[in-house]
């Protein structure tokens, strides 16, 4: 803009009420949602109580004398706010802000007997696969310790399939969820998205993002989202959203449901051959069960994983960079005091981390040079990948493929190059991403082990169909010791 002097005191006389309008809101006190339940001591835990360097602080917050969820202990991803302790993120440039809310999925948490003992490690604001990018060093596989344990909700896969936790509360935009339960060996579900409520969980794109249960067990895993299921009231991603008896559906008939077996999900760039065989070989069990197995073609599948880059990496750079992790454009519970913490990144840009930094320079370059172009055309195509799996479960029950092309891969080496690093962070989510995009539920179980690590199983149902997906998950998990296999 080129304004004369006299045209900017124009300007300024008539901005003058609208400023004074900022002044108004800045002088009225926020309206958050009341801290129910006591705080307890924080302990950040010494090396010798933290063998996975999964845990990022301990504490102990008690929950409700009853409930679905009374004797069980919960870890929550540190990307979750948990009043009055600290939260990271993994990333230095949050470290040391302490949220002043707790998340509805911890206020429901509480109300149904659980009691929260910590915050979980996770990956570099969530940017990564992999569980070697956070700022506190990397976490380790339960199983193999040179190994990676998933990402971005590692942390919380190290302690539930090592047996530190009964549960915890994991984040999912490109498989997060389902990359550190296949990875480590635990049950982790995707929800349908908007059917957990994310209000006071950091974002990276309101579209993709989802929370969800990763347990030791199928019954444990319906438990929790019994309890975190439905609307808050406060978070736009939920669109009315159907709840079901999610316990009730564990041990149900399957001899009437039907799977089918997605040819693209197998095969993939990066493939291991003992996965596809074992997730191969898992079949059997469906098939002694009594369910119809047979499979089947979505072609789009494919391609899920490229609609998913413009939209992963332009929509964090939008809204969880340059919007300070809340962005513009949707209403709902805005937490304020993480947007002005998490904004000092711009005075420490050079304390992210290198697939952050990557994300970053790939996002902005498409925002800038294209418009969003790339972002809204992904959009339009990922509506053409849910129609090709909503055909697909017209005639089948479930979907099921490999959760990963791989098992876990050793972590990189501290001077591994930028090329190396990068690539333990991007290479594995083929099969989890779509969904993400598609909103579909999605869950990864254990269905065998090789070479000492596990390997994942991935069911997908339709739109709020996550009672059928437990309902096979746990004759799975009744029929067959995946250890063993």
């Amino acid at each position: 803009m080129n304004l004369s002097d006299q045209r900017i005191q124009e300007f300024l006389e008539v901005m003058q009420p609208m400023i004074e309008d900022y002044e108004t809101v800045h002088a009225l006190s926020d309206f958050l949602p009341e801290v129910v339940y006591p705080r307890s001591e924080v302990i950040f835990p010494k090396e010798e109580e933290n063998p996975f360097n999964a845990w990022y602080v301990k504490t102990h917050i008690q929950g409700a004398e009853e409930g679905i969820l009374k004797g069980k202990e919960v870890a929550l991803k540190d990307n979750i706010c948990l009043a009055d302790v600290p939260m990271m993120n993994g990333a230095s440039t949050l470290e040391g802000y302490v949220p002043d809310i707790d998340a509805t999925v911890v206020t429901r948490l509480l109300d149904a007997g659980a009691t929260i003992v910590g915050k979980a490690q996770c990956e570099y604001l969530c940017a990564s696969g992999g569980s070697h990018t956070s700022a506190l060093g990397p976490v380790v596989n339960p199983h193999r310790k040179e190994f990676s344990a998933g990402g971005s909700s590692s942390g919380c896969g190290a302690l539930v399939a090592g047996g530190a936790v009964d549960m915890a509360v994991g984040g999912d935009q490109g498989g997060s969820i389902r990359i550190p339960a296949s990875y480590s060996g635990c049950c982790g579900m995707k929800p349908t998205h908007g059917l957990v409520p994310y209000t006071g969980v950091m974002p990276i794109d309101t579209v993709i993002d989802h929370i969800g249960p990763m347990t030791q067990n199928v019954l444990d895993n319906a438990k929790m989202l019994q309890a975190i299921a439905g609307e808050d009231g406060l978070d736009p991603r939920q669109y009315s959203p159907q709840v079901d008896d999610y316990v009730g559906a564990v041990g149900g008939n399957v001899s009437h449901l039907r799977i089918g077996v997605v040819k693209e999900g197998f095969g993939r760039r990066g493939s291991e051959p003992d996965v596809d065989q074992k997730v191969r070989e898992a079949l059997d069990v469906f098939v002694q069960l009594g369910i119809s197995v047979e499979e089947i073609t979505i072609p789009f599948h494919r391609l899920g994983e490229a609609l998913w880059t413009p939209i992963g990496l332009e929509g964090l750079t939008n809204q969880m960079m340059i919007g300070n992790a809340l962005g513009t454009g949707w209403g709902g519970l805005h937490v304020t005091s993480l947007l002005k913490s998490h904004a000092k990144w711009h005075q420490k840009v050079d304390d992210l981390d290198d697939i952050v930094i990557i994300s970053m320079l790939i996002g902005q370059f498409y925002r800038k040079h294209c418009y969003g172009y790339y972002y809204a055309k992904s959009q339009n195509l990922v509506r053409k990948l849910r129609a090709e799996y909503d055909a697909a479960l017209e005639h089948v029950d479930l979907l099921l493929m490999p959760t990963l092309p791989m098992k876990a891969t050793p972590l990189p080496p501290p001077d591994a190059s930028l090329k190396i690093y990068c690539r333990r962070g991007f290479e594995m989510g083929a099969n989890t991403a779509p969904t993400d995009l598609t909103g579909h539920p999605a869950m990864s179980i254990p269905c065998a082990m090789s070479d000492g690590l596990p390997i994942g199983l991935m069911l997908v149902g339709g739109k709020w169909c996550e009672s059928t997906i437990y309902r096979a998950a746990y004759a799975f998990e009744q029929a067959a010791d995946w250890r063993s296999r």
